[in-house]
């Protein structure tokens, strides 16, 4: 049976990641090992993680119409913490805990932050698969084993990705699997995004147009990880996961498990929003930043439209009236490299 690792990434939001470690202790796939990174939390995330793991603390959701849960089991998981050096060199080899805790002691973003994780399992040398997973998630029981389903009969393909669920309307989609980027506006739809979850779709239409697997569930390959590399952690937030799939194109195709359900608190760690009067500041920052980054370097021919389509943003915030967002976007617009404490300054 196929070994997965599930890597999840947490910073400052240790309720979401215990929530979320309850529903993968009822995964119906059991050939799985679970690896929190944390990415520096100041609020005592890890000894909340030390307390719920030695069955003295329970956590349920807030929504029981996601999931109707029993009420937790005693517990006393097997642990084992490192550092980041100690994880990226593989860990103890014999060590045989059923969570894994590494602590990166600063915030190294969402790709810097799974990638010691993932580090962490290449060099173990064990894992055939690897579940990069939000923390801000809730998993149905058999999400895993339609991931690895989907993935075994489908040779060719390298990453999948699940039917991503609004956590509290769970009948609402937030992503098929993944979604649609537009190269000329620098902008991304996720597919099926608002509809209600449909009984019967043909996957191939979804694969035709996705172009790539949304960040909050993405199941990967081992040999995919190998081939393809690590996500890359300068755009530290966003669009990660849009230049995993770019650099993979003619490599791995793409896959979608329509039964693997996953339940996402969307903007629940850090304040992501399509709409601009309720996205957070440091959402904001990275999103345009990144979109002007992604596309010098993978399409710089559409650059003149995605300007064009920042200029529309300052005018958008300046209705609102962010003067401050207005600012910030006219900065990033002139130095793309400007920092979050520069653009957003005064």
């Amino acid at each position: 049976m196929s070994r997965v690792y599930i890597v999840l990434l947490n910073w400052n939001n240790w309720p979401d990641t215990l929530e979320c470690l309850e529903s993968l202790l009822r995964l119906e796939y059991p050939n799985f090992r679970i690896v929190v990174c944390d990415n520096g939390s100041t609020d005592n995330s890890l000894e909340r993680l030390q307390s719920w793991s030695a069955g003295q603390l329970d956590i349920l959701p807030a929504d029981m119409t996601c999931r109707d849960y029993p009420k937790p089991q005693a517990r006393s998981l097997r642990v084992v913490e490192y550092d980041r050096p100690t994880a990226e060199a593989g860990g103890h080899q014999g060590d045989a805990a059923e969570l894994v805790v590494i602590r990166n002691d600063a915030n190294l973003g969402f790709a810097g932050g799974n990638n010691v994780g993932l580090r962490y399992l290449l060099a173990r040398g064990d894992a055939d698969y690897a579940w990069v997973l939000n923390n801000d998630t809730v998993v149905d029981p058999g999400a895993l084993k339609a991931l690895v389903a989907c993935l075994q009969s489908q040779p060719t393909a390298g990453i999948c990705g699940s039917s991503v669920l609004n956590y509290w309307y769970p009948h609402r989609v937030d992503a098929l699997g993944g979604a649609h980027y537009c190269n000329w506006l620098g902008l991304a739809w996720h597919l099926g995004r608002c509809r209600r979850l449909p009984d019967h779709i043909n996957p191939d239409r979804v694969l035709r147009h996705m172009d790539y697997v949304v960040g909050s569930s993405m199941f990967v390959s081992t040999r995919f990880l190998r081939e393809v590399g690590l996500m890359e952690e300068s755009f530290f937030l966003y669009y990660e996961e849009l230049d995993w799939a770019m650099r993979a194109r003619g490599r791995f195709a793409m896959a979608w498990a329509p039964d693997s359900l996953v339940y996402h608190k969307i903007g629940g760690s850090i304040g992501t929003s399509s709409h601009p009067a309720r996205k957070s500041l440091t959402s904001d920052f990275y999103t345009l930043r990144n979109r002007i980054r992604f596309t010098r370097q993978h399409c710089p021919w559409a650059l003149p439209t995605v300007y064009f389509g920042l200029s529309c943003a300052v005018v958008l915030r300046l209705v609102f009236g962010q003067w401050r967002r207005a600012r910030m976007v006219t900065r990033l617009m002139m130095n793309p490299g400007v920092s979050f404490e520069k653009a957003c300054q005064g």
